[in-house]
């Protein structure tokens, strides 16, 4: 899990002429904090005034010849909350780092409120093995206490006899709001609330988060961003790992939060419950479409969308079908088909001549019009993919083909898994379940023969 909270300057711009508390990108990678330049963009004045916190403006970019991202273009109010979807390798991941100054993009802009920071769960956790989670909340304050930190500092100065309170005011005011908007005075009751929340309010704050489970871990990163709580929050499939309460808290907390929120996620239900509008980035354009709306709105217009184009596809087959089965039929039609008569052989030719630049000046339309089609052609639906898993119980020669005896493991000195047993018939279907950490996924993995237990066997 990578977090990364960033901080544009007051331009709204990434602007790095001098160095100040607002002028400041911090990177949460390879397990710590530092101070860095994101990639220069074009970027433009964006105030809070205006309610609109971010603007991305014709955002392209390309590997190679592959075109990831086409002129995509949205922008996102203060409280909006924003569903980003599309087909696996559209580009969602790398618009989301074009947005944190991770990537470049290859054209366009990405506008930011003065001011604003930028909050990015990904979905791997990655350098921070040897930290405590105590110091993971930690580091995700930084920003928090480096802001109440200033603050301080603020309030000798102005006490002073010879301080310029004007410009001080100024600086105390600004950052009293924005540290107060991101919950700073009550940060030790939303601490305890976000854990337990997440179900993790159990865990030691000296715990090392090598220790944790796969869940645990993604809990922890997740806690750790909400705490930091950014103007905007860019979640990438934040629902993994997430039991079915700590989804539903999630879901409750989202939606009261009061900054922007961008979500990538394969979970219907949460968009359902967490987004207002859907930002589709097309699988055959590589552009986006908006839908005002939850999940389910948006998939009930796609679903009108797809029979649209189908129909629209077809029709288009059937006019070229149409035209070109026009064009070789007056190509063939033989405009002196009987002999003239003596009488009116003048007539005749003239008549023909007439039939003939008739028929050539259909073939030139009709070759004009497809002309047109085939240089735009409405491009053919794919198929709807359609899963029918069938399974073969007669080719399992084993009446039993898994079984686990008295399996045990630990980690660090925390116990995971205490004697499990476990046997499948041929047939079985078995649904495991229980809270995050609990041992699920090493379990898993044990049976797999991914990793091996401390005490028990697989057969």
């Amino acid at each position: 899990m990578l977090i990364a909270a960033t901080v544009r300057s007051a331009r709204g711009c990434f602007d790095w002429e001098g160095f100040s508390l607002l002028a400041a990108t911090v990177h949460f990678a390879r397990g710590r904090f530092v101070l860095g330049r994101p990639q220069k963009a074009p970027c433009g004045r964006m105030q809070r005034g205006e309610f609109m916190l971010l603007a991305i403006e014709n955002i392209s970019k390309a590997f190679g010849d592959n075109q990831v991202l086409n002129h995509v273009s949205f922008s996102l109010a203060y409280g909006q909350k924003i569903g980003l979807v599309g087909a696996n390798g559209v580009g969602k991941s790398t618009l989301i780092k074009i947005i944190i100054g991770e990537l470049e993009s290859d054209g366009g802009a990405v506008q930011l409120a003065g001011g604003a920071e930028i909050g990015y769960l990904a979905q791997t956790l990655s350098g921070m093995e040897e930290k405590t989670i105590e110091q993971l909340v930690d580091h995700a304050l930084g920003n928090l206490r480096a802001i109440e930190a200033r603050l301080r500092t603020l309030e000798v100065h102005m006490a002073q006899p010879t301080a310029d309170l004007d410009d001080l005011l100024a600086e105390y005011s600004a950052l009293t709001e924005q540290f107060e908007r991101r919950g700073g005075y009550e940060l030790e009751y939303r601490l305890d609330q976000v854990m337990a929340g997440l179900g993790i309010a159990r865990l030691a704050r000296n715990r090392r988060v090598a220790t944790l489970s796969g869940g645990e871990k993604s809990r922890v990163g997740l806690a750790a961003l909400l705490l930091a709580a950014p103007d905007l929050l860019l979640l990438d499939e934040p629902t993994n790992h997430l039991d079915f309460a700590a989804l539903a808290w999630l879901e409750d907390y989202l939606q009261g939060y009061g900054g922007g929120v961008i979500v990538v996620s394969h979970d219907r239900q949460f968009l359902n419950q967490t987004v207002s509008a859907i930002v589709e980035i097309e699988e055959h354009s590589r552009e986006t479409k908006h839908y005002a709306g939850n999940y389910d709105f948006y998939a009930e217009i796609k679903a009108q969308e797809r029979i649209k184009w189908v129909e629209s596809y077809w029709a288009q087959q059937e006019e070229i079908w149409e035209l070109r089965k026009m064009m070789k039929s007056k190509a063939n039609t033989n405009v002196f088909a009987r002999a003239p008569r003596d009488n009116d052989k003048f007539a005749y030719t003239f008549k023909a001549e007439k039939k003939q630049i008739s028929l050539s000046r259909d073939i030139r339309s009709a070759e004009e019009r497809l002309r047109r089609i085939e240089e735009d052609p409405i491009p053919k639906p794919p198929k709807e993919l359609k899963i029918n898993p069938e399974f073969d119980p007669d080719a399992l020669v084993s009446k039993t083909p898994l079984t686990a005896s008295q399996l045990t493991k630990s980690y660090g000195g925390h116990c995971v898994l205490n004697e499990v047993d476990l046997a499948l018939g041929s047939t079985s279907r078995v649904l495991l379940i229980g809270p995050n950490g609990a041992g699920k996924s090493t379990l898993l993995k044990i049976l797999a023969g991914r990793e091996q237990p401390d005490n028990g066997a697989v057969t």
